[in-house]
């Protein structure tokens, strides 16, 4: 496939991703039309608008203010007021579109991935392991997420389809003494990357941040530097959920970065937005469906485009 028709396709799925998310928004926007600048009344509408369609109230009073200043030349209507949304959308976008880069030395560059289970963690693993072959990097995995046979599994048949190594223990096991085999292994063969599968249960935060801490004093061992991404994944059908659980993991994890998750057919993708204004933290790549190559980093005035509608 050339270059242009992977962007094409990967166009064409963001369009149909955001297809709920633009139709809601839309919908909210719906009848705000006038003059060549929007009243208070429009205002409060619009920022309504922009709290329903899930882009959070931090976001939606900061497009407030911004539009409250614009002057549409030729009145407002619904074409030139997405257009306007879409922009300020951007605003807040590209300062943490920051693609994920292979830049540790010596290597491996160890990334931990956490995230709530069923937030499609083990699968963005696989899917962000394929996106480095492609950047062709040697790519390693390790399953630190021990209490789940079933994490153990998965992660054992992505590896064997993509071709990767992977080092894995007994279910229950010890998660740090599997990162340190899997790094001294990575570290020993030049592999450039090690991502980590760590476990997700937010039910006991204590537990969890116990286990996280361990596994950062092993690597701390192997390697000061490390680890030197911590991943949030987050299923954006959560909507506004997926907010609070940022706040958590980064109490507990010391967040560094996000991957936002199953953006395709959820009405609720506005909630990038919501998590870019309010944490600010960098967002590494997008989920758009199940294959393996849909997930990407993104473009963010794309994505805004595809967000406010006027992407077509």
């Amino acid at each position: 496939m050339s270059p242009e028709t992977a962007s094409s396709s990967w166009s064409d799925r963001l369009l149909g991703g955001f297809r709920k998310t633009s139709e809601r928004l839309a919908e909210n926007l719906g009848g705000i039309v006038g003059a060549s600048r929007l009243t208070e009344a429009q205002l409060d509408d619009l920022e309504d608008a922009l709290i329903l369609s899930d882009l959070g109230p931090r976001a939606a009073a900061r497009i407030r203010e911004k539009l409250k200043a614009a002057k549409f030349e030729n009145g407002v209507d619904e074409q030139g007021l997405k257009e306007a949304v879409a922009e300020e959308i951007a605003a807040i976008l590209r300062p943490v579109a920051k693609p994920l880069e292979i830049v540790a030395f010596p290597r491996p560059q160890v990334i931990l991935v956490i995230g709530v289970n069923g937030s499609g963690k083990t699968t963005t693993i696989a899917k962000l392991a394929h996106l480095f072959q492609e950047q062709d990097y040697g790519v390693m995995l390790a399953a630190g997420d021990t209490f789940r046979a079933a994490a153990i599994g998965q992660l054992k048949v992505w590896a064997e389809r993509l071709g990767v190594p992977i080092v894995t223990g007994p279910e229950g096991g010890d998660p740090a003494a599997i990162v340190f085999d899997a790094v001294k292994s990575a570290t020993d063969t030049g592999i450039d990357t090690l991502i980590v599968d760590t476990a997700g249960r937010l039910q006991n935060k204590r537990e969890l941040m116990d286990e996280l801490a361990k596994v950062r004093r092993v690597l701390g061992r192997l390697n000061p530097e490390a680890p030197h991404d911590v991943v949030l994944v987050l299923d954006a059908t959560n909507g506004q959920n997926a907010l609070q659980q940022i706040e958590i993991f980064k109490e507990v994890a010391g967040v560094t970065g996000l991957i936002m998750t199953k953006l395709d057919g959820t009405a609720r993708g506005g909630v990038l937005v919501a998590a870019a204004e309010q944490y600010g933290l960098p967002i590494h790549a997008i989920g758009v469906g199940e294959k393996i190559d849909d997930l990407r980093p993104f473009d963010p005035d794309l994505l805004a485009k595809v967000i406010a509608g006027v992407y077509r």
